[in-house]
């Protein structure tokens, strides 16, 4: 981990400690999540998308090789000029190659989550270029110098009085008024200027069709098209696993996508980007940055067949009361946290502990990835590799001796109900983890074994 990182618990402790805005993050994501569920019902076929999706998506995995070499040979025919990056370090060079080449000090960006993986905004910064975010939620974030705490909702953790008082501090809007479409306005004539100046723009890819070489980017506010219509040269950076066998995929995944993600019928704008127009300039850069290690993970590898929806994360009740950030990771909530330590086990060691394995990310998920599934066997691989923490080892080491004798399970749940009942103190403090959010509950008069051989022994008096 960063230095300046904490990890999920502590983090999500901080963020409870406005229970109002937590009350707030939660309703408004499973009102998210509610609006998928409407838009899913109404659709009779609904199930056989999500089995279609995920058996493209495992074809895909199956024959990367194949379809890799099948899109960089189509996409080389259509004029793009194709680009491989083994991790992330490669990507951000490979863009700022072909910035400075052309001697640009400025870019306009859309929606990119990998790029928020590579690190991609700093690294530039660094190197003297000005990156702006044309998504306005990425925008307002940018200017509060955060992450995006959502993979498709990226200021979602923000009230309008927040993006009010940041617009007044950076855009010089009115202070105090909160109108959603004065603010939305004001951000629209900011971004306006960058559009038309920016030489360079870069955008996320949502698929890419092998048979084709084309790419599809999917977008509500249109900022990509923008963006990449206005540039000399656009910049296209994605995953490997975004590729899809053949164009009519596109029919299954774009029904699919928007559906899950807002409850909308499709994103307002999907668009193919095929080849450069005349006089303009196109790449895509590949980015592997630990893929092929998790495609070689045969319990994780599904994880990849992840199109970005953001399902899950809105379903989860974790992440919905926790917020985005407590992740430390580019992509939160449960798919998040089995993407996340594939790149780094010790980093990330605590995110598959953030879950309660209820099981509903993996019941939402369009392609049908088994999330909750992959997130207990994630914890077993981090156990096994010694990357939780000492103090839970040992708890539970000390369970296990004990569930697994009988008569010392039946001494300890004894111990526990006169402790429980005679000092509760013991119990109710801080040092207990659960007692921090929760009341304690009452402690039972006898134990489950006792009560049924209580009634037992009454039965048979009867008898």
């Amino acid at each position: 981990m960063k230095e300046n990182t904490i990890d999920h618990s502590h983090a999500a402790a901080i963020f409870n400690k406005d229970v109002e805005r937590v009350n707030w993050h939660d309703d408004t994501l499973w009102f998210v999540r509610s609006k998928r569920d409407k838009s899913a019902h109404a659709i009779p076929e609904w199930e056989t998308l999500r089995e279609t999706a995920s058996n493209i998506k495992n074809n895909v995995l199956s024959n990367m090789h194949h379809y890799l070499q099948e899109f960089e040979a189509k996409a080389k025919e259509n004029g793009i000029i194709v680009h491989w990056a083994a991790d992330g370090a490669e990507h951000n060079k490979i863009v700022h190659s072909i910035i400075a080449k052309h001697g640009v000090t400025q870019m306009v960006k859309s929606k990119s989550m990998l790029t928020e993986e590579c690190h991609l905004n700093e690294y530039l910064a660094d190197n003297g270029v000005e990156v702006i975010d044309s998504d306005l939620g990425e925008f307002i974030v940018q200017l509060r110098k955060e992450p995006p705490s959502h993979i498709v909702l990226p200021a979602i953790h923000l009230k309008k009085e927040d993006v009010s008082n940041t617009f007044h501090e950076h855009l010089g809007t009115e202070k105090g008024n909160n109108n959603p479409q004065y603010l939305t306005e004001a951000a629209r004539k900011e971004l306006r200027d960058t559009f038309l100046t920016r030489k360079v723009a870069l955008t996320g890819v949502n698929f890419a069709v092998a048979e084709t070489g084309e790419f599809v980017v999917c977008t509500n506010e249109g900022n990509a098209d923008m963006g990449a219509h206005l540039a000399d040269v656009h910049i296209a950076c994605m995953g490997f696993e975004k590729l899809i066998p053949e164009r009519k995929h596109l029919g299954v995944f774009l029904r699919l996508l928007a559906r899950s993600a807002t409850g909308q019928p499709i994103t307002t704008f999907s668009s193919h980007f095929k080849k450069p127009r005349e006089g303009q300039e196109m790449h895509i850069v590949i980015v592997d940055n630990g893929r092929s290690t998790q495609l070689g993970r045969e319990e994780f590898r599904n994880s990849l067949k992840c199109i970005r929806c953001g399902a899950c994360m809105n379903t989860c009740p974790v992440y919905r009361r926790s917020g985005g950030h407590s992740y430390h990771n580019a992509v939160a909530g449960p798919i998040g946290s089995i993407l996340a330590p594939n790149l780094d086990m010790k980093k990330n060691a605590d995110l598959p502990f953030a879950s309660t394995l209820c099981g509903s990310c993996t019941n939402v998920c369009p392609v049908k990835i088994d999330i909750h599934d992959q997130l207990y066997k994630w914890r077993q691989v981090l156990v096994k590799e010694g990357y939780t923490p000492s103090s839970k080892t040992m708890a539970m080491k000390g369970m296990s001796a004990v569930l697994a004798n009988p008569s010392v399970f039946k001494i300890a749940g004894k111990a526990g109900r006169f402790v429980m009942k005679n000092l509760p103190f013991m119990v109710n403090n801080n040092l207990n983890a659960w007692y921090k959010q929760r009341e304690m509950p009452a402690p039972p008069e006898e134990s489950f074994r006792e009560w049924y051989a209580r009634k037992a022994k009454e039965s048979k008096d009867k008898k």
